[in-house]
Formats: structure tokens, sequence, C-alpha cells
């Protein structure tokens, strides 16, 4: 069993990641734990603060029924005795409600904007770069060079807020914030005109680096000496771009991809907050404000998950389109 664990096909890779998953998960937890002892915000003072005046002893009784009156230790050992259970508490910040029912509601949009900003990056930055290397030196070549430069360099939140400002407010095209207009007889959960302006705020955060590592990977292929004896047998450049020099390029794109997963679900916290938008990204800053510990390591651990099934899914592809990892892994 242990040899097979080992090896280096794919399901002995899915069984041994699932197998470190809980582990990652507890450590997570536990360092939320810890980040939020030595917080300078008090947890009972934000909620006495959201709760208004309160005698001594109704913020005795409270502390108590959330436990604020034990150490952290204690309170991660509660949390996790819960969770065993299936039960990830309750919010303080939404009124006691079920963490999971409120994170499961908010998982949805907040899927939609990143797989959305996620596509635009990789159709996108896949398009700009190659292009980009086909007509090296070109001034097309030099836009997409200096769109990457503003892409890498620029904070997401300011993008976010010109593009508000140009698409929304000057033109008037697409809508300023929120997830449907709620004016309208019918009310749609999401609207895609609004899904416009978040998205490609979220895609600009990678655009830059995902054209640019296109760009450079394809001039270095198409440096190397079999491209050049293709193109010495009379293939046209485009020919050779498409057929050889691309799809070498591409095998660490697709690792690269999963990588940088993980800046796409943080960077969705700033581009919810920005534009309104009703996900988990929103909800965590909200929750970050009133220190509402369960809520906040629900979505931590939430966004854990799909960072590692992310590289999962980045590192099985990967097997899938190379040949040489596939007769490595027999």
């Amino acid at each position: 069993m242990t040899a097979w664990l080992r090896s280096g096909g794919a399901a002995p890779l899915v069984v041994r990641r699932l197998l470190v998953l809980p582990l990652v998960l507890v450590a997570v937890a536990a360092m939320t734990f810890g980040l939020v002892a030595v917080s300078p915000y008090d947890p009972m003072d934000a909620y006495m603060a959201a709760a208004g005046s309160v005698s001594p002893e109704t913020a005795e009784r409270i502390a108590r029924v959330w436990g604020f009156d034990v150490p952290t230790h204690e309170q991660f050992g509660r949390w996790l005795a819960n969770v065993l259970r299936g039960d990830l508490g309750h919010s303080r910040l939404l009124g006691g409600q079920p963490v999971g029912e409120q994170l499961l509601a908010r998982l949805g949009p907040s899927a939609l904007l990143v797989s959305t900003a996620l596509a635009l990056v990789l159709v996108g930055g896949l398009a700009a770069g190659t292009l980009a290397a086909a007509f090296h030196g070109s001034w097309f070549d030099w836009l997409v060079r200096m769109a990457s430069y503003v892409s890498v360099a620029a904070p997401s939140f300011w993008i976010g807020l010109l593009l508000l400002w140009v698409f929304a407010v000057w033109l008037g095209w697409l809508p300023a914030g929120g997830a449907a207009d709620l004016r309208g007889d019918t009310l749609p959960a999401i609207s895609l005109r609004h899904l416009v302006l978040p998205a490609v705020t979220l895609a600009s955060m990678q655009f830059g680096w995902f054209a640019m590592y296109v760009r450079n990977q394809l001039l270095e292929v198409l440096g190397e000496d079999y491209v050049r004896f293709a193109e010495a047998n009379g293939l046209s450049r485009l020919a050779v771009l498409f057929r050889h020099a691309l799809p070498n390029a591409l095998l660490p794109f697709v690792t690269l991809s999963g990588a940088h997963l993980s800046e796409l679900i943080g960077g969705a916290v700033l581009a919810e907050t920005v534009f309104g938008w009703p996900g988990v990204g929103n909800l965590a800053v909200e929750a970050a404000t009133v220190v509402d510990l369960p809520l906040l390591v629900a979505i931590t651990l939430a966004g854990s998950v799909l960072v590692i099934v992310g590289n999962l899914a980045a590192d099985l592809t990967y097997r899938v389109i190379d040949p040489r990892i596939r007769e490595a892994a027999r």
C-alpha cells in the first residue's frame, strides 16, 4: 500500500492529497484562531459595539454564550468538536444563523465571479501572449507588454474604481454594483451585466503574468533548433507557432494556472467589496469587521479547499496532456 501511494500514478496522487487535506484544514483553522487571539481587536468589544449599550450582566451572558469567556485554545477545541459533528457554528454577524447555510448561499456568486475571471485570464492571456510572440517587435507586442505591466503594477481596487468611473459613471454602459437590478419586476439572482466589471477587475490581477509568460515562453521555444528546422523545411511562421511552439510552451502554463488560483480567490475579496458583489469575499470583510470568528474560519477553510482542489486539477491535467509524465508514472 505504501509503495502504491508513493508511485507516480494519478489515483495515488488524488489519495495522497485527500489524506493530507484534513491535516491542512486543521492547521489553517488553528492558525486563524491564533491570529484572532493576537489581533488587537477584541471580539467581545466588536460585538458590544454592534449591539449597543447593555448591562454588565447581559454582557457576561453574551460572553458565555459565544465562548468569549474561555481561552483561545479552549474555543478552538470546542469548535473542532462541533465540526466533527457537522456543525460549523453560528454567525454573530448574521444574528446567530448557521454558518454553513450562509456560506453555501454565498459560494455560488463567488464561484461564478472567480471562474469567469479565470476564464478571462486564461483565454485573454493566452491569446494576447501568442499574438505578441507572433508579431514580436510590432506595435501590438508593445501594447500587450504595456498592458501587462500596468496589470501587474496597479492595485486591483484602483483598476476597479477606474472601470467603475469610466463604464458606470461616465459612459453609463454597465451597472455600478450589486448582482442584479432590484428595481425590476423580476429579480434574477445574478445579472450578467452586473458580472462584467467585477470579473474584469479580478482578471486584471493575473492577466499581465499570464500574457507575458506565454509570450516569453513562445519566444524561447521559437529559438529552439527543431523550430528552426521546421521553418527551414518551408513551414510558415504561424504554422510553426501553432503546430510546434505553442503545444510545448503550454505545458508549464497549466501548472501556473493552478498556482495562481489562490491569488484570484484572495483578490475576489477586493473585487466583491468595490462592486458590492454578494459573495464570500464581501462576507469575509464584514465578518472581519466584527471579528466573527466562526464565519471567518469557515470562509478561510472554504478558500483553502478550493485552492487545494484547483492545484490537484492542474496536476491531473498536466499528466493528461504531457505523455512524458504518463510514461514515467507507469
